[in-house]
């Protein structure tokens, strides 16, 4: 059977507050770790989320 090429990821936040978002990406195009900006409900601002795996 062949491996999916859209993995799901978590995205945690650098500001250490515990919020993530949970979202997909190609593993074939993208081969390095993902890192994007995004707003934050707990710090309330716009901080950058960092890729970790979904447990």
């Amino acid at each position: 059977m062949a491996k999916p090429t859209t993995i799901k990821i978590r995205l945690n936040s650098t500001a250490d507050t515990g919020y993530f978002y949970v979202t997909k990406k190609n593993s074939r195009t993208m081969t390095e770790k993902m890192s994007v900006k995004k707003y934050d409900p707990v710090a309330r601002k716009h901080v950058e989320f960092k890729e970790g795996k979904i447990k």
